[in-house]
């Protein structure tokens, strides 16, 4: 796996990430429109080889001393193989060099799975958004609002 920073040029291949990994997924305009903002920076996580297949995408924010991750998705094929921990780790270590403290970011509470991995990199449940995912037909889910201090990290 191949873990490289994003610019617009790359705002394709995160939308082929991003579209691997949720449903509706965000589209290459989004991405470009993002990526041009104050403190946001994204990565991808790309197989090996000359294909370079789009595995995973994280995109975060850093605003004063907070950071705040937008989006991290990872490809079904590629899930529980480390591709999420690497991107929040290059997600976390840009934080912290832009002098970031504390991290947040929001999980869908039908998503164990991400946040046993959210709470094994010590992040804490700090509250909860009512019907913040919108899943069409099936209605809307609660994400849990989770915190990291970076300090203790």
């Amino acid at each position: 796996m191949k873990l490289i920073r994003t610019t617009g040029a790359e705002a394709a291949a995160m939308s082929q990430a991003h579209a691997g990994a949720f449903e509706p997924s965000w589209r290459e305009d989004e991405f470009e429109d993002l990526l041009e903002g104050e403190g946001v920076y994204g990565f991808l996580a790309l197989t090996d080889g000359p294909d370079q297949t789009p595995l995973g995408v994280i995109l975060c924010r850093v605003a004063a001393e907070e950071m705040e991750v937008l989006t991290i998705g990872v490809a079904p094929k590629a899930r529980r193989k480390g591709v999420a921990k690497a991107l929040l780790a290059v997600g976390l270590e840009a934080a912290l060099s832009r002098g970031a403290r504390e991290c947040f970011l929001e999980v869908a509470v039908d998503n164990p799975g991400a946040i046993r991995l959210y709470e094994s990199l010590g992040f804490r449940r700090k509250g909860v958004r009512r019907g913040y995912y919108d899943r069409g037909q099936e209605g809307l889910t609660d994400a849990a609002v989770m915190r990291l201090d970076l300090a203790g990290a």
